[in-house]
């Protein structure tokens, strides 16, 4: 039966001409349609209502208002409800599909999240715990998507209080959490060895324990031009050994570091310099040389060094090597593990040049070749004086950074000139997702100068900068 009303028109029962039964009902402005149960002139039991946009609800009435449980879909967003209802809002338990993926499950207070619950994000990370307005609150437990798993505190959607973090690749990290980061005291068991408690700074560790850390020697590369003769120079075959850039202008070449044998006449009252680095993680992040001295203790203290036997000494071969000069002596490991943000790097030295290291054999082959055009341009009085000089002095460098056995037989060493010093992170995986930047020092080996008395206390002199 049609019943005619000034609000809109309705088709369906009635009863004590009141609308009672099923009927259909068009409001005014003709955007809402309703077509379902009535008793005694209200909206009650089961109902939809229509949208004209393509909106919908369908589930319970009472008197008139969404009670109950229903399915609500929203044409505008794309998102899709299914659970309880309370005067017409998402109120209690239920399940939100939004249109970008998101999957939600639990309970609601008036239109948003709050309570405990479940939620997929469009990523695939499922969160589970307790929650505020629409916001992760409380405590609860995120499942990454990575296989990391946290299960802690949160704050306003971000981890913060006490939390316990599984990474997927072993490492796990125990303590407190401020705005999603490491704040305050914690634990960290890195997936790469390396154990740190203490405190924690927005992420990072106010000093770090356990990274390895390499130094590493190299020397200017001569990029050669084409028109370069090498005919008189024997060459060895090239590796494809990779060249270091630097922060001086020039790419470097490694140069071996071997392991310092102290003469065993002055052990006892001599001291040797030590490379200390600092992983100054809390102001800069990076690696950074702090000069110290030290007394001199068994060689490369702490390092695991394959080649070295239970008493610490090296092997026969590299000892001999070292002591006599071979061009075979076998370079030291050179890795350490930094305690309290710092590392030392004891009893190291540079190795005796090879007779066939490349980049000394064409610095040899130009200086031969300069010397060549020198004294074919003049060969006056002047000019063989000064060349005399220039032996002279030559001379007196080899007599000044010269070492010598027992026996007095002279033995060559390193060559005077620049080297590059180089620290890096080694530390794999690298600890938090990031290694250090490199730190890189000059050092300079230059002829030591006599002193007034005529006395050479040193073979020579290394400076660095």
């Amino acid at each position: 039966m049609a019943v005619p009303a000034a609000s809109g028109c309705y088709v369906g029962g009635v009863r004590r001409q009141l609308r009672d039964g099923f009927g259909r009902y068009t409001y005014p402005n003709s955007f809402f349609k309703y077509e379902g149960e009535w008793k005694d002139g209200k909206k009650h039991g089961h109902g939809k209502f229509l949208m004209k946009d393509g909106s919908y609800y369908e589930g319970e009435l009472v008197n008139g208002e969404i009670e109950g449980n229903g399915v609500r879909y929203w044409a505008s967003s794309g998102n899709e409800y299914c659970g309880q209802f309370s005067q017409g809002e998402v109120h209690g338990y239920g399940v939100m599909k939004y249109f970008d993926g998101t999957l939600y499950e639990g309970e609601f207070n008036y239109g948003a999240r709050a309570g405990h619950g479940a939620l997929t994000d469009k990523q695939g990370q499922i969160y589970r715990g307790a929650f505020h307005n629409h916001m992760k609150h409380g405590e609860g437990e995120l499942f990454y998507k990575n296989g990391d798993h946290y299960q802690g505190d949160w704050v306003v959607d971000r981890q913060q209080g006490h939390g316990v973090m599984k990474y997927a690749d072993g490492s796990l990290y125990e303590g407190q959490w401020r705005n999603g980061l490491f704040n305050g005291q914690g634990s960290i068991i890195h997936c790469s060895g390396m154990v740190y408690d203490g405190m924690w700074i927005n992420g990072r560790p106010a000093t770090e324990n356990g990274r390895l850390l390499q130094i590493w020697a190299g020397v200017k590369h001569i990029q050669l031009s084409p028109n370069f003769s090498t005919t008189s120079l024997e060459l060895p075959e090239d590796t494809e050994e990779p060249l270091i850039e630097t922060p001086y202008g020039y790419n470097a070449i490694s140069y071996p570091l071997v392991e310092y044998v102290p003469d065993l006449d002055k052990i006892a009252s001599t001291e040797s310099e030590i490379m200390k680095i600092k992983d100054i993680e809390g102001s800069g992040s990076k690696l950074d040389f702090v000069a110290a001295t030290g007394s001199v203790n068994r060689s490369l203290n702490g390092t695991p060094d394959p080649s070295l036997d239970i008493n610490g000494k090296g092997t026969p071969q590299q000892e001999e090597g070292v002591v006599s000069g071979e061009e075979d002596s076998v370079p030291v490991l050179v890795i350490q593990r930094a305690e309290r943000g710092y590392a030392a790097f004891r009893n190291i030295e540079l190795a005796l040049p090879s007779h066939c290291y490349r980049p000394f054999m064409i610095l040899d082959e130009l200086e031969k070749k300069a010397s060549k055009k020198s004294t074919s341009k003049t060969l006056s009085e002047k000019g063989t004086e000064s060349q005399e000089k220039i032996t002279e002095s030559r001379s007196d460098v080899s007599i000044k950074i010269g070492r010598k056995t027992k026996s007095g037989t002279e033995l060559p060493s390193i060559r005077l000139g620049e080297y590059v010093i180089m620290v890096t992170d080694m530390t794999s995986p690298p600890f938090l997702g990031r290694a250090l930047p490199t730190a890189f020092k000059l050092l300079k080996v230059v002829p030591k100068k006599p002193s007034k008395t005529g006395a050479r206390k040193e073979p020579h002199k290394v400076l660095s900068k």
